[in-house]
């Protein structure tokens, strides 16, 4: 049986339609990132199989380049949208040079009569985009659904099959009856028909996966500041606490209070006050390490836990947030609020995740009433005095 191209991009086109539609309707309501690049290359492989059904005619000129561009944006379009599940984005420049490039090979391999104009570069470029979509779809971290480890197989097999067209187009060109029975316009659109209908199936549980994931996200932060909330901060904690146990390690907690903060509200207004808070975490987030855990423990009062910190390493970290929150720039002008620290350590083994934040409350309690815009220690107040603080 012989293929008739022009009806399979017909199909093609329609079923990349439909597809588009759905996905275009799930982006509305889910405002997935994955569905959003997902349907932006659906629009493109229809716009570019559309201008590939004006080959043979007097548009061809244009219509040829443009359909070899639009395709091949279509599948970086994919690989950014891989991108996004592992918390990546794709750069501009990223997603624009292989269209490009694209572009200029079929402009110079006269479009008006080729209708293979820019075909080497054209094949090449989608080879490259789609392993690419493989390569990051494989390295997703493990979900609920599992479904990206079938995506990016299926994404790496038509990788190996457009890596086959460019090594035969290359070989043989395209008019020779190997490239023409396996690899050509016909067998290539029905390739693409299956598996389009086939990944966007599995789209949908990854768009779900993704948004259920945000939705985790948001319920566990603090809305203001992107910190830890404080029931996802004192879980997490424990845990890690937990973990630590057995080892020789130590874990610090330390307490920040904004000074003065009801007045920095009063004088300047609430718009004021939440620049304040955004600072402070945004300091914090310059100052710890990844594995540190910052959360917002209540108004103005903040929480850090540093597993494997000295006293003395948690006191240099409450040092940096400071000298990083003065150098920032405040709206309107003025300054931010200075900082008051209570900081405590202990060795995991004998810790006890209350405490360490009572003891620590304790120490901040005594920076304030010592004037406050500094750092005290648990153990420069003396275990018993800090002990009975904590417990007062």
């Amino acid at each position: 049986m012989v293929l008739d191209a022009f009806s399979v991009r017909v199909a093609l086109g329609v079923v990349t339609l439909t597809l588009f539609v759905l996905f275009f309707t799930s982006y509305r309501r889910t405002k997935s990132p994955y569905a959003g690049w997902w349907g932006i290359a659906l629009l493109e492989y229809m716009l570019g199989n559309a201008a590939f059904l004006l080959n043979g005619t007097l548009h061809q000129t244009w219509a040829n380049p443009l359909g070899n561009v639009l395709v091949v944006a279509g599948s970086y379009s994919v690989w950014a949208g891989a991108r996004t599940l592992r918390d990546k984005k794709a750069a501009p420049w990223q997603l624009a040079i292989a269209p490009l490039i694209t572009a200029v090979a079929s402009a110079l391999e006269n479009p008006a009569t080729n209708v293979w104009s820019g075909g080497f570069v054209y094949l090449g470029m989608m080879t490259i985009g789609i392993a690419l979509a493989a390569k990051d779809l494989w390295f997703i971290k493990a979900s609920l659904s599992q479904v990206h480890k079938g995506l990016s197989i299926a994404a790496g097999l038509l990788a190996v099959y457009y890596l086959g067209r460019w090594a035969v187009y290359a070989v043989e060109g395209p008019v020779s009856p190997m490239f023409q029975t396996y690899f050509g316009p016909a067998p290539s659109g029905l390739v693409s028909l299956v598996l389009l209908v086939t990944v966007s199936f599995s789209m949908t549980a990854l768009s779900s996966d993704q948004l259920i994931k945000g939705l985790r996200e948001r319920a566990s932060r603090d809305h203001l500041t992107g910190l830890l909330n404080r029931g996802t901060f004192l879980d997490l904690a424990g845990t890690e606490l937990n973990r630590l146990r057995g080892t020789d390690s130590s874990a610090a907690v330390v307490l920040a209070d904004l000074d003065h903060f009801k007045a920095v509200n009063d004088e300047h207004g609430h718009r004021a006050g939440d620049a304040a808070l955004k600072a402070f975490a945004e300091a914090c987030r310059a100052s710890v390490r990844s594995t540190d855990l910052v959360g917002r423990y209540g108004g103005e009062e903040f929480v850090l836990f540093l597993p494997g910190a000295t006293q003395e390493r948690a006191e240099n970290v409450a040092v940096e947030i400071s000298r990083r929150m003065s150098t920032m720039e405040v709206p309107g002008g003025g300054t931010f609020p200075t900082v008051s620290y209570g900081v405590t350590s202990s060795t995991p083994a004998t810790a006890d995740l209350t405490f360490m934040i009572e003891v620590a409350d304790a120490a901040l309690y005594s920076a304030k009433a010592q004037g406050r815009n500094r750092i005290v220690g648990a153990d420069r107040l003396g275990a018993a005095t800090i002990a009975d603080e904590a417990r007062s």
